[in-house]
């Protein structure tokens, strides 16, 4: 992975695209986290973060004149809150190929005034129940969701919906947002039966409550599943787990 670092951003690439629009290309790098934009000095009208590693969507500085984010075929679960502080002339984002979960984690780019523009294409939330009628009634500003121009038709089908108490119920039901990891939340489910049964609830909690990262907490899990837990040896005096990356 590489940093977004202002050495980065300013051997990175920049053009006018064919809309006439001054564009930078941050494409293909594998950068995990957005920042240190600030360097690009609000020069440009869209920036292509297509084919990266970053999980999510926040980390702007204020940047006036941006209008377009490409940020297809990343990691992005989570879209931050208040990016009209930092993001207010937004039209486009494209965030096909992603990994967002849940309808509600949509619900803050309701406050993006300008945002025309929406792919979700490749997301699990377009599974969801009602998601088109969902997003197009919380982000009425929209004119084009998943690259298909948003009909009056579909406008009134949206309200219709969620008019009313019913409606209001339904919305709710559908638009949880994904749980929040809490470090050693969901341990006590079972009660250890057995001394190295305690040793190994006490590493993982030691260990989910040192990452410091979602990518640290993903490769513990991932460990965890074949009974790989850190600091944990295997009875003959050697480590069970494999280090995790730095």
């Amino acid at each position: 992975m590489v940093k977004l670092s202002p050495e980065l951003i300013e051997q990175c690439a920049s053009y006018t695209n064919p809309v006439k629009d001054r564009e930078i290309d941050f494409r293909g790098y594998k950068i995990p986290v957005i920042e240190n934009l600030g360097a690009t000095l609000d020069q440009f009208d869209t920036m292509d973060l297509s084919d990266n590693e970053i999980r999510k969507l926040d980390g702007f500085p204020y940047l006036k004149r941006l209008k377009n984010i490409l940020i297809s075929n990343n990691k992005v679960i989570r879209i931050g809150e208040n990016l009209e502080e930092s993001i207010p002339n937004i039209e486009s984002i494209i965030l096909t190929n992603n990994n967002m979960q849940e309808l509600g984690d949509l619900d803050v780019l309701a406050t993006l005034p300008n945002l025309e523009c929406l792919s979700l294409l490749g997301n699990p939330v377009t599974t969801k129940l009602h998601y088109r009628q969902y997003v197009i009634n919380k982000l009425p500003q929209l004119r084009i969701l998943d690259f298909a121009k948003i009909k009056e038709k579909e406008r009134k089908q949206a309200k219709s919906l969620f008019k009313g108490k019913k409606g209001a119920e339904l919305a709710t039901n559908i638009g949880k947002r994904s749980k929040t990891f809490v470090p050693g939340a969901g341990l006590d489910v079972k009660k250890p039966s057995s001394k190295q049964d305690r040793e190994r609830e006490e590493a993982i909690r030691k260990a989910i409550s040192s990452a410091k990262t979602l990518g640290e907490v993903e490769r513990l899990q991932a460990m965890l599943a074949v009974n790989q837990v850190p600091g944990l040896t295997n009875g003959k005096g050697t480590d069970t787990v494999e280090e995790m990356d730095e």
